[in-house]
C-alpha cells in the first residue's frame, strides 16, 4: 500500500490549524480551513447546524477529532523538526493527521465542537447521523504506536446546604461543616471500598481502575439577611469501567445527612475490547511501520465515551502526540511522528474498508 499524501502540504495544514485559535465555542476560523482542505480535494463538506465539519463518504470508518482547545495562546513555532503551540498535541495533531487520511482513502470524517467544554459536536452527530459508520476511530493522542482501549466516565455534581445562623462558639454544625464531612466520608468510603473483581490499586498505572473523587469549588457563609449560612460545593468523580456512574452517584448520595447534591454531566466510561477489528487493524500497521504496538487506558474522558454510550460498533482512539503534554504550557509534537501517524491511519483505514 503505497502512501498517497503529500508531506509537505500535511505539515503546512497541521501548522495552520495550530496556529489558528479555537477554543470552546469558536472553532469557526479553524472550520473554514478544514472546509477549504477538502474542497481543494474535491471532497464535499460543510458545517452542520453544531459547528461539526462534516465531510461523508465510505462509512466503512469514521474518523472524528475535536477542532477545540482549551484556552490559553502560546508562541507557535517549528525547532529541530518540533511544533509547539496550544492544541498541537489536544488534538490538532490528531485531527490533521485524520483530515489527510480521509482524503487519501475516502472515508468519512467529522470535526466536532466543544469536546473540551460538553462535547456538543459529539452529542449532536450522534443525534442526527442518519447512518451509523462501520468502524469509529476516535482522534486524541496515543503516540504513534498507541491505540487507547479504554477512558474512565465522568460525573459532576453541585452540593447545596443551608442552616440556621449561630454564635460561632456553639457546638451545632453549620452548613459549611456538613459540606465537609459530606466530602470526607465520600473519599473514604470510596478509598475503602472492595475494588472486586480488579485488586485494590496499589500503585500509579492502576487509578484508572479507582474512582477519583475531586473537590472543584466550595463557596459559603452568612446571607445577607443574617439569618442563614448557605453552601455551594462543586465535586466531580472520575469512573472506572467496572462500575457505572450511576453506581458511583449512588454510593455519594448514601453519605449525605443534610444538603442535597445536584448531579449533572453524565459521562460512562468505555473499555473496548483488544480484539476487535479496528484494534487488530492498528496493531498490524503500527507492527509495519516498525513500531510496537502499545494498548492504553487513559484516566480521563473524551468523546469516544459519548459515542460508544450510543452506537454499538467497534472503534478505538488513535493520534499522535504525548498525551502528558495536552493543555501544558510547552505542548508540542514532533513533525516526524505526525507523518508516522498518517501513514499508519492510511494503511488502518484500508484495512477496514475491505472487511
Amino acid at each position: 500500500m503505497n502512501s498517497t499524501w503529500d508531506k509537505k502540504e500535511a505539515k503546512s495544514l497541521l501548522f495552520d490549524l495550530v496556529s489558528t485559535p479555537s477554543f470552546s465555542g469558536k472553532e469557526q476560523h479553524c472550520s473554514k480551513l478544514i472546509i477549504d482542505f477538502f474542497e481543494n480535494h474535491n471532497r464535499e463538506a460543510w458545517l452542520d447546524d453544531s459547528g461539526n465539519v462534516c465531510s461523508p463518504a465510505n462509512d466503512a470508518v469514521l474518523l472524528t477529532s475535536h477542532m477545540d482547545t482549551v484556552p490559553g495562546e502560546t508562541p507557535v513555532k517549528i525547532e529541530n523538526n518540533v511544533l509547539w503551540g496550544r492544541g498541537s498535541v489536544d488534538a490538532k495533531g490528531p485531527l490533521s493527521a485524520m483530515i489527510v487520511s480521509a482524503v487519501s482513502t475516502g472515508v468519512s470524517f467529522v470535526g466536532v465542537v466543544s469536546e473540551e467544554h460538553d462535547s456538543l459536536g459529539a452529542r449532536h452527530l450522534i443525534s442526527t447521523r442518519k447512518s451509523i459508520p462501520d468502524f469509529l476511530i476516535n482522534g486524541e493522542p496515543s503516540g504513534w504506536d498507541g491505540i487507547t482501549l479504554g477512558y474512565r466516565g465522568l460525573l459532576n455534581g453541585t452540593y447545596v446546604a443551608t442552616s440556621r445562623t449561630g454564635h460561632t462558639s456553639r457546638p451545632e454544625k453549620n452548613a459549611l461543616q456538613e459540606a465537609i464531612d459530606w466530602w470526607s466520608s465520600v473519599e473514604e468510603g470510596f478509598k475503602s471500598q472492595d475494588w472486586s473483581p480488579i485488586s485494590k490499586p496499589t500503585n500509579k498505572e492502576s487509578v484508572f481502575d479507582q474512582v477519583t473523587p475531586k473537590p472543584i469549588k466550595i463557596t459559603g457563609g452568612n446571607n445577607p439577611d443574617g439569618l442563614s449560612i448557605e453552601v455551594t460545593f462543586d465535586v466531580q468523580f472520575r469512573v472506572p469501567p467496572h462500575l457505572s456512574v450511576d453506581e458511583v452517584r449512588e454510593m455519594a448520595d448514601n453519605e449525605l445527612t443534610i444538603g442535597t447534591v445536584h448531579w449533572k454531566d453524565k459521562v460512562n466510561p468505555v473499555m473496548m475490547s483488544a480484539r476487535t477489528p479496528p484494534a487488530r487493524a492498528f496493531r498490524t500497521s503500527i507492527r509495519h511501520f516498525g513500531g510496537k504496538p502499545r494498548q492504553l487506558r487513559k484516566t480521563g474522558t473524551s468523546d469516544m465515551n459519548i459515542f460508544s454510550d450510543s452506537w454499538d460498533i467497534p472503534m478505538v482512539t488513535y493520534g499522535p502526540g504525548d498525551s502528558s503534554l495536552d493543555h501544558a504550557p510547552d505542548e508540542r509534537i514532533s513533525i516526524s511522528e505526525f507523518y508516522l501517524s498518517i501513514d499508519v491511519l492510511e494503511q488502518s483505514c484500508n484495512r477496514l474498508s475491505k472487511l
